[in-house]
């Protein structure tokens, strides 16, 4: 596709990929896109709490809530829910930077595949955020409301991530988990060395405990991330099998007219 252009905009687009300037802007401008929808959502509290109430209701006719009983046995020792603290914050942001940046440096590729399948999925989650916003635990009233650990126990808060990364109203899907299962994906396919996979399967099993015990997530919220998150790595493997064609289509009315400008000189 690229060979098609002109030797400048070749470049350019070279220059581009190099510095990862096209990945910054596309950043940004997620980035900004989700706190617009995090706005909106943050209006609709007793809808999205209406809609939590349902689904812990659900939860309890499939035996599924059990987030009570584990948030409960983690309280019991204070170690712990520091644990499930640190690792709501820094297992996130930090960790999608870290391992961003070595894809990115190292393995450019794979890089690309996860930076796609990792934007697809918080898309989806941008659509369930704004379409139907759903409360978490740590916001319902008793008794189906869980404690804040994050902000009864422990110093590290929600104001240590930026504010367009934490919606109020965003727990159903967990696109925290979403990312976090991509990360672990990603980090196992990185390397053969085992105690890097084994980190990699640790990572979202680990995670997926965090956001239950801190109140942030039930788990549906968690089923239907891994949904989210596997949708993005379908549409992004099929993005990287099919997307030359794709660029081909769109630059044939292109093609054709420096042809045929080409062939009039």
């Amino acid at each position: 596709m690229v060979e098609k252009l002109t030797p400048g905009l070749q470049k350019a687009i070279r220059v581009l990929n190099l510095w990862g300037i096209a990945d910054l802007a596309l950043i940004i401008v997620g980035f900004i896109f989700y706190y617009l929808v995090r706005g909106a959502v943050t209006e609709r509290a007793p809808e999205a709490t209406s809609r939590a109430i349902n689904l812990v209701e659900l939860e309890q006719k499939l035996g599924l809530f059990w987030e009570g009983q584990l948030q409960s046995w983690a309280m019991s020792s204070d170690l712990m829910i520091r644990i499930a603290n640190w690792i709501y914050v820094y297992a996130h942001i930090p960790l999608i930077a870290g391992i961003g940046m070595a894809l990115f440096f190292f393995q450019r590729k794979r890089y690309i595949l996860y930076r796609n399948a990792f934007l697809v999925a918080g898309g989806i989650g941008l659509i369930f955020f704004n379409w139907l916003p759903m409360a978490p635990p740590r916001l319902l009233p008793w008794p189906y409301g869980l404690v804040d650990t994050m902000a009864a126990f422990s110093k590290v808060n929600y104001d240590m991530q930026p504010a367009a990364f934490v919606n109020q109203y965003g727990a159903m899907p967990s696109v925290h988990f979403a990312w976090n299962m991509l990360l672990g994906m990603a980090l196992f396919q990185m390397t053969h060395n085992p105690l890097v996979r084994l980190a990699g399967i640790l990572m979202p099993l680990a995670m997926g405990w965090a956001i239950v015990v801190t109140a942030n997530h039930f788990i549906l919220d968690i089923m239907f991330g891994a949904i989210v998150g596997l949708i993005g790595l379908g549409i992004a493997l099929l993005w990287r099998e099919h997307s030359p064609q794709f660029w081909r289509f769109l630059l044939s009315p292109f093609s054709r007219l420096t042809g045929a400008r080409a062939d009039a000189s």
